[in-house]
């Protein structure tokens, strides 16, 4: 066994696939690192990944159904954290389906990444006309409280997400190996973040958004979209931020009780 696959069978593997409706859970399998947990009677979903955090070659696969009509929140126990690779990336794998007139909030709390860390994500999504989907991924590059510098790694996320059977919005990200620190790129930027919002009359939680985002970031909406996108010096600024920008996605409905401040 040479030294990649050697590694690779030591890394840690999650999967879990959720289908939820009206009534609550319909169908649910969880197996390795990722369990899932959801309050009696609730539409709130916590994500545990019981490895305590991703390094190369790590993988979580993530699937989510919602019925008609129903509505579910997600979002992750704690920050998650990628750590140093040895050669393959840490990766996590979304898909998500959306059935007419549901509802899904994607509401992960902060990504951090660890100096020479390497990571992948990608979104897949299926929205059936009149469903909404709010999506937010934000990243922290290393702990500002702990004196960390972080000047090497690499981060890839690509979305996909259609609706009706037509791709209505793609995301391409790419950062890294060395982090641009210039003007035209991070600045003294320590965390970002994007929020996606598709939804029906949209336009009636623009003034709540833009007002949230304040000096922080920027937003544009356009044909039932609504793209965000915001920057801080660290991470907890930019949670503060986001927590006021995703309450006014919402439209009214809250963030999960995990996302303490």
């Amino acid at each position: 066994m040479n030294g990649i696959s050697a590694l690779l069978a030591e890394r840690s593997v999650g999967e879990m696939r959720l289908r939820f409706g009206t009534s609550g859970v319909l169908d649910y399998r969880e197996s390795g690192a990722s369990k899932l947990r959801i309050p009696r009677g609730s539409d709130e979903a916590i994500l545990i990944n019981t490895s305590g955090g991703m390094a190369g070659g790590d993988k979580i696969e993530i699937s989510l159904a919602v019925e008609n009509s129903a509505r579910l929140a997600l979002s992750g126990q704690a920050a998650e954290r990628v750590y140093r690779s040895l050669g393959p990336p840490a990766e996590i794998a979304c898909q998500f389906e959306v059935a007419e007139k549901a509802a899904l909030h994607w509401l992960p709390q902060e990504t951090i990444v660890f100096e020479g860390s390497r990571f992948t994500r990608s979104i897949e999504a299926q929205l059936a006309a009149g469903s909404e989907l709010l999506i937010v991924e934000s990243f922290v590059l290393g702990r500002v409280a702990m004196g960390e510098v972080i000047t090497h790694c690499e981060i890839a996320d690509n979305w996909n997400i259609h609706c009706g059977g037509k791709l209505v919005h793609a995301e391409r990200f790419k950062l890294g190996p060395s982090l641009p620190r210039g003007p035209a790129g991070l600045a003294g930027a320590q965390a970002f973040a994007t929020v996606l919002l598709i939804a029906p009359e949209i336009e009636a939680r623009v003034p709540a958004i833009t007002a949230a985002i304040a000096e922080i970031g920027a937003m544009s909406c356009w044909n039932g979209k609504l793209v965000a996108r915001l920057a801080a010096e660290d991470g907890l600024k930019l949670k503060k931020a986001l927590a006021k920008v995703l309450a006014a996605a919402t439209g009214g409905k809250g963030l999960p009780r995990v996302w303490a401040l």
